[in-house]
């Protein structure tokens, strides 16, 4: 695949990475041209270029690796472009004291898919720390991390899920683009118990045996 990347921290250099090795093409693009090719060179060299050429190259996925206040903007500035591509974020609006930076308003994907109605936004990878994209693979006691997806377009959703099994990870279907917010709010919950508590948050889920009938828990 032909893969964009808008941004130059931690989350484009690993998941930049991980397309690269899995033999995808990949142009990392930013304002600064030197973090720019930093990270692509950090991704184990992959292109590099502007916004714009991110964009451009991104044939068949967008990542915007971009904070989630900055993101709707680039989106809009971008949205003839990203018309008809799928673009993935993998954002946290998380602020001070682990709250939703978004509050009740609409999630930070979905303020993306606003500001460039034409793309095919999917909400994904924003479950984990960068480190976590960096190992090969993300494998937890023989188990492959899974990494759910949320989104509106069938085909977008496919290419995702795809760019998820690339990492060594599988997909988990999680619903329309509108529960976006709710895997923001479980990044927020999940850092506050990491970062705020050191607290072992995996342990707050039974294994699926145990999780009540047919999987759903009890009232």
């Amino acid at each position: 695949m032909r893969i964009g990347i808008v941004g130059t921290g931690a989350m484009a250099r690993a998941l930049g990475g991980a397309w690269v090795r899995a033999g995808h093409e990949v142009l990392v693009g930013g304002r600064d041209a030197g973090r720019a090719a930093g990270a692509a060179g950090d991704a184990g060299g992959a292109r590099w270029g502007g916004v714009g050429q991110a964009v451009a190259h991104g044939r068949d996925a967008v990542l915007l690796a971009l904070p989630h206040r900055a993101a709707p903007a680039v989106a809009g500035a971008h949205a003839r472009a990203l018309a008809g591509r799928t673009v993935v974020d993998c954002s946290n609006p998380v602020a001070e004291g682990f709250a939703l930076a978004t509050g009740r308003g609409p999630s930070a994907a979905e303020r993306i898919a606003a500001a460039a109605p034409g793309a095919r936004v999917v909400k994904a990878f924003n479950l984990c720390h960068a480190s976590v994209w960096d190992l090969r693979p993300p494998v937890f006691d023989g188990r492959a991390l899974a990494v759910p997806l949320c989104g509106d377009d069938d085909r977008a959703l496919a290419t995702v899920a795809a760019l998820v099994r690339d990492t060594g990870c599988e997909p988990l279907t999680a619903g329309p683009l509108e529960r976006a917010h709710l895997l923001e709010a479980a990044a927020a919950l999940l850092i506050g118990l990491w970062v705020g508590q050191g607290a072992d948050a995996q342990a707050i889920a039974p294994p699926l045996a145990h999780a009540g009938p047919h999987g759903a828990p009890h009232a």
